[in-house]
C-alpha cells in the first residue's frame, strides 16, 4: 500500500543520482574504509523484482533488526538501524532497501563505508561481506510521508497536535527504515523510540520500559516474534487511549484526541473480544501476539491494515458524530474481524511473494463473514456479503480485465495491480464453496494443520491446498486449476419441462463465461423450487435439493415429480459462485411477486437477477424503475433495503450520465425523490431505516423542491421526527446542494467549515466545493489534482478527484476529456501507482455516447505502454461506457 511522496520529483532526483553515493553531513560521514562503486546487484528502479527477491532470500537468512527512532513531531525523523543476518554466499554484492533517506553513516561488519546509494536501495560491495553472520548499521534522516505510506505524519487542524503511524504493505517499510523489504525474509524486530513526553508509542509488542528524558520519553520494546516486514509497525502521537482487560488478551484502542468523542469503544472491545475467542477456538491455535491494539488513524489509504498486534483503521470509515446505525456497526464488526483473521492468516503464516496476497485477503474476508455471523448480532452477515462483496466480484469477473484469483506479480510495483473484488470476494466465495464441497469439519481440520505446520514461516498456495487435500483425502489439483488459475464467472440455469402439473425432466445447464474463457467448473449448490400459494399472496419453497454439478449438463432426478414450479432458483442460499440465470417463467414471477418471498436472501438474489438484466441490457431500466417504485417502500429487511437503494442510486447515476436533461430523467428523479422522502418520514420511529432512506434521498435530491427540503433540514425550518441532523448529515446535504448549484451554497460551505475545523470538515468542504457545476472551478481543481508537487495531502486530493465530475456533470467533464486522455501516459509515468489507482478509476472520461466509446477505444490503441493498473482502468472505462450506451438503447422511453 504505497503512494510515493512527490513521485515525479522523486523519479527525477533518482535518475540524477543513480549509482552515485549520496551523503550529507560529510564531516560526520567521512568513511574509514571507502570502496569503489560496483555494478548494482539489481535493476536501478524503485521496485523490487520477484527474481531479485528470490535471489536475495536464497542467500540471506536469520534476519534481526534493532531499530532506534528519534521522533520530534517535526517534518523529518532520524533513526539508526542495525541489521544482522546470515549470508550463505559473499561472492556478489547485496542490496538493502531504503527509500529517499539522507544517510549520515553506514557501517558494514565494523567498517565505515561511503554509501553506494541511489535513493531506492543501498548496494553493499561483495568485499565488505562475509559468509556467515553480517552486521550492517545505517544512520539516516528522512522526511515523514504525508501520503499514507511509510512513516506518515499528520498535523491535526483542530489543536495542532502531531500524529504519526506506519503503513508498510506491500513494500513501504523501506520508507521508514533500511531492510530487506520482501515478505519471505521474516525477521525479529527490537525497537527503541524517543518521542515527546505527551506521546503514546505503539508497536507489535508492548513496551517494557518508558524512561523520562526531559521533554522527551524513551520507549523500549522487547524483541518481536518472526514477522514479515509489512506486518511490523510503529505508531506514535498524543493519542487518546481506551483499555479493556476483561478478556484473555489485553485490548487497547487509540484515536486522536480531537475525534475521541466520535468513537464507541464499548462496541470495539465487544467485537474484538468475541472475535479473539472465536478464532482461538476455530483455528485451534491461540492468538500469538499477546496484546491486541487497534488505532484509528487519519489520511489512511485503505480500510484497515493487519499489523501484528497493532491494527490500524481509516478514521473516515469509523468515526461517527451520532450513534452508529446497524449498518455502521456491522461494518465495524466485519472489518475488525477481517483484520483479526489476518493475525493467523497473513501474519502467523505469510505468503512467500505477492502473488499469494489474494489468499490472505480471501481467507480474511471468508473468516470475517463467518465470525460476524457467529459472534455478533449480525447473524445475516452472509446476506450482507452476498449483497456487497460478492456482487462486486461478479462485476469484476465479467469485465474484460478479469484475471485468475492467483496471478504472477513481477515486482513490488505490481503487487496491488490485481487487488480488487476478485482477490477479496471471489476468493472468499471459492473458499466458502470449497468448504461446502469438502465438508465443514474437513475444511477446518485442513486449515488448522496448515497453520500449525507453517507458523512463523512463509508458504505457497500449494502448501495450503495440500493441507486441505490431505485432510479430505482428495486430490484438489483440478479444483485448484479451474477455480484459482482460470478467470471468469460461469452461468447456471435450470432446464426443465412439466407434464400434468409435475416436473418430468430437470437438469442444470452450466455455461462458460465466454468463448475465450471456456472453463466449466465443479461446484456444489442448492436448487430451490417455489410455488405461489393458491391466494397468490406467498411464494413458498416446495423442494430444496443439494447438487454437485460439473460439465455442461447435470441431471437432477430428485426434482422429477415435484409440482411444476412458478420459480426455480439454481443457487438457493448462495452456496456457489455462479451467475444464476432465471428461466422466463421465473423472471416473470420475480418481477411480480418480490414481496411475496419471505426469505430475505432469496429476495436479495431475485432483486440482483433483475439488476443483472439491466446491466446486461436485457431488461429495460425503466421496467426496473417500475419494480422499485412498486416494491421498495414495503421492504422490511434492513440489509436487503440497503442493496435495493444502492441500485436506485445506480439508476440515478446512469440517467444522469445518459440524458441529464431528458424529460424521463426528470420525471424519474422526481418519483424516486418522493419515494425516498415519503419512506424516510414513514420510518421516523426506526432510526436505522430512517437514516438509510434519508441517506438515499440526499444522494438523489436534484429538483428545486427536493433541494429546498435539504435546505430546510439544514436551517431547522423542516423537521423529521426522530432525526438528529448531525455534522456528517450536514456535510452530505451541503455537498448535494453545491452539486446542483443551489443558491447560497458557497457561503454555506464557508460558514460550515468555520464551525467544523476538523480534518474531516476540511475534506468535506473540498468535496462540496469541487462538486459545484462551475466550468472555471472545475478547471482550477483539475489543475490542482494534476500538480504532483502539491503540498495538499493525498487523502484530500483523492476527495477532490471523487467529487469533481458527478454523473450529471458529464458535459462539464467533456471540456477537459481530450486533455485528460492525451496526458494520461505522461501522468502515469510521473505520478506513481497509488496516485494512479485513484486517478484512473475516477477521472478517465466517459460520457455514455458512441463518440465517447470510440474516443476511449482510440486511447486504448494509442496507449500501449501504460502501467498495468492504469491500462486496466482504461479498459474498464471503455467497457462500462459501452455498457451504458447499451442500457440506454434497451430502454423503452423517449430520450428527450
Amino acid at each position: 500500500m504505497k503512494p510515493l511522496v512527490n513521485a515525479a520529483l522523486r523519479l527525477a532526483i533518482a535518475a540524477a543520482f543513480a549509482s552515485t553515493a549520496i551523503v550529507t553531513n560529510a564531516a560526520a560521514a567521512t568513511p574509514v574504509a571507502a570502496t569503489k562503486a560496483e555494478p548494482s546487484a539489481r535493476a536501478e528502479n524503485a521496485f523490487l523484482a520477484q527474481s531479485d527477491a528470490a535471489a536475495r532470500s536464497a542467500r540471506v537468512a536469520n534476519v534481526a533488526y534493532v531499530l532506534n527512532f528519534a521522533l520530534t513531531g517535526k517534518e523529518n525523523f532520524s533513526a539508526t538501524d542495525q541489521i544482522s543476518f546470515d549470508l550463505s554466499d559473499a561472492a556478489t554484492p547485496l542490496t538493502i532497501d531504503l527509500d529517499k533517506a539522507t544517510i549520515t553513516s553506514l557501517t558494514v561488519n565494523g567498517k565505515r563505508l561511503t554509501p553506494q546509494y541511489n535513493q531506492w536501495f543501498i548496494t553493499l560491495p561483495a568485499n565488505t561481506l562475509v559468509k556467515g553472520r553480517n552486521v550492517v548499521t545505517v544512520a539516516y534522516e528522512r522526511p515523514h510521508s504525508t501520503n499514507g505510506e511509510g512513516l506518515h505524519r499528520m498535523v491535526d487542524p483542530v489543536d495542532g497536535k502531531v500524529y504519526t503511524y506506519t503503513q508498510f504493505e506491500p513494500a513501504a517499510a523501506h520508507q521508514a527504515f533500511a531492510l530487506f523489504d520482501q515478505p519471505d525474509l521474516k525477521a525479529t524486530y527490537q525497537l527503541t523510540v524517543t518521542a515527546p513526553a505527551d506521546w503514546q508509542v505503539v508497536s507489535t509488542t508492548r513496551e517494557t520500559n518508558i524512561e523520562p528524558q526531559g521533554a522527551l520519553r524513551r520507549w523500549t520494546f522487547p524483541v518481536t516474534k518472526r514477522l514479515s516486514a509489512y506486518n511490523f509497525s510503529l505508531h506514535a502521537g498524543p493519542y487518546h487511549v481506551w483499555e479493556d482487560k476483561s478478556g484473555k488478551y489485553p485490548m487497547r484502542l487509540f484515536a486522536r484526541e480531537s475525534v475521541a468523542a466520535q468513537v464507541a469503544p464499548a462496541d470495539w472491545f465487544k467485537y474484538t473480544n468475541n472475535g479473539l475467542k472465536f478464532f482461538d477456538t476455530y483455528f485451534g491455535i491461540p492468538y500469538q501476539f499477546e496484546k491486541y491494539d487497534q488505532l484509528l488513524v487519519p489520511d489512511f489509504l485503505y480500510g484497515a491494515m493487519e499489523n501484528a498486534g497493532a491494527v490500524t483503521f481509516a478514521e473516515n470509515g469509523f468515526l461517527h458524530k451520532a450513534a452508529m446505525t446497524a449498518g455502521q456497526r456491522e461494518t465495524l464488526a466485519e472489518v475488525i474481524l477481517h483484520e483479526m483473521a489476518h493475525q493467523w492468516f497473513g501474519d502467523l503464516v505469510t505468503m512467500k511473494w505477492w502473488n499469494g496476497v489474494w489468499l490472505n485477503e480471501s481467507f480474511a474476508s471468508f473468516m470475517a463473514t463467518m465470525a460476524t455471523a457467529e459472534t455478533t448480532e449480525f447473524t445475516n452477515a452472509w446476506q450482507s456479503f452476498y449483497s456487497r462483496g460478492k456482487q462486486a466480484a461478479y462485476v469484476a469477473d465479467q469485465r474484460v480485465t478479469t484475471h485468475p484469483i492467483e496471478v504472477p506479480v513481477p515486482s513490488t510495483g505490481n503487487a496491488f495491480d490485481n487487488i480488487d473484488a476478485i482477490t477479496y470476494s471471489k476468493g472468499a466465495s471459492t473458499l466458502a464453496q470449497l468448504r461446502h464441497l469438502l465438508g465443514e469439519e474437513v475444511f477446518r481440520t485442513g486449515v488448522h494443520n496448515y497453520l500449525v505446520k507453517y507458523q512463523f514461516r512463509n508458504a505457497r498456495l500449494d502448501d495450503f491446498i495440500g493441507s486441505l487435500g490431505q485432510a479430505a483425502h482428495r486430490d484438489l489439483s483440478a479444483w485448484t486449476r479451474d477455480w484459482l488459475y482460470q478467470p471468469g464467472v460461469n452461468g447456471l440455469a435450470a432446464d426443465y419441462t412439466c407434464r400434468n402439473g409435475k416436473i418430468d425432466r430437470f437438469s442444470l445447464k452450466q455455461s462458460a463465461a465466454s468463448a475465450t474463457l471456456p472453463t466449466l467448473r465443479e461446484q456444489r449448490v442448492q436448487v430451490g423450487v417455489f410455488n405461489l400459494a393458491q391466494d397468490e399472496k406467498a411464494l413458498k419453497l416446495t423442494r430444496k435439493v443439494a447438487v454437485t454439478y460439473k460439465g455442461a449438463t447435470t441431471a437432477v432426478p430428485a426434482l422429477v415429480g415435484a409440482a411444476c414450479p412458478d420459480l426455480v432458483y439454481p443457487n438457493y442460499e448462495d452456496w456457489g459462485f455462479v451467475k444464476a440465470r432465471l428461466d422466463t417463467r421465473s423472471t416473470a414471477t420475480a418481477r411480480t411477486s418480490l414481496n411475496q418471498v419471505s426469505d430475505p436472501l432469496l429476495r436479495s438474489m431475485l432483486w440482483q437477477s433483475l439488476w443483472d438484466g439491466v446491466r446486461d441490457a436485457e431488461l429495460p431500466m425503466n421496467e426496473f424503475v417500475r419494480t422499485v417504485l412498486a416494491n421498495a417502500p414495503a421492504e422490511k429487511d434492513y440489509v436487503l433495503l440497503g442493496g435495493i437503494l444502492n441500485k436506485v442510486v445506480g439508476v440515478s447515476d446512469y440517467l444522469g450520465e445518459m440524458m441529464p436533461d431528458a424529460t424521463y430523467t426528470k420525471q424519474t428523479a422526481a418519483a424516486l425523490e418522493q419515494m425516498t422522502w415519503d419512506a424516510a418520514n414513514a420510518n421516523a420511529s426506526n432510526r436505522d431505516f430512517l437514516r438509510r432512506w434519508l441517506g438515499t434521498y440526499i444522494e438523489l435530491a436534484s429538483s428545486r423542491a427536493g433541494l429546498d427540503r435539504l435546505d430546510g433540514l439544514l436551517n431547522g425550518k423542516l423537521v423529521i421526527d426522530g432525526l438528529t441532523v448531525d455534522q456528517d448529515l450536514r456535510w452530505a446535504m451541503i455537498t448535494q446542494l453545491s452539486r446542483h448549484d443551489y443558491p447560497g451554497t458557497t457561503a454555506l460551505i464557508e460558514a460550515e467549515v468555520a464551525k467544523d475545523k476538523s480534518d474531516t470538515g476540511q475534506a468535506a468542504a473540498i468535496g462540496a466545493t469541487v462538486s459545484r457545476p462551475d466550468p472555471q472551478l472545475k478547471a482550477d481543481w483539475l489543475a490542482k489534482i494534476h500538480d504532483l508537487k502539491t503540498t495538499m495531502p493525498y487523502a484530500k486530493v483523492r476527495v477532490a478527484m471523487q467529487n469533481l465530475f458527478p454523473s450529471e456533470q458529464t458535459g462539464l467533464g467533456e471540456a477537459s476529456a481530450r486533455q485528460r486522455l492525451a496526458g494520461l501516459a505522461a501522468l502515469d509515468k510521473a505520478a506513481g501507482p497509488v496516485f494512479m489507482r485513484g486517478y484512473a478509476a475516477i477521472l478517465i472520461p466517459a460520457s455514455c455516447t458512441p463518440a465517447s466509446v470510440a474516443r476511449l477505444q482510440e486511447a486504448i490503441v494509442q496507449n500501449q505502454d501504460l502501467s498495468v493498473g492504469t491500462r486496466r482502468q482504461l479498459l474498464i472505462a471503455h467497457q462500462e461506457d459501452a455498457r451504458c450506451v447499451a442500457i440506454k438503447a434497451e430502454m423503452t422511453i423517449p430520450s428527450a
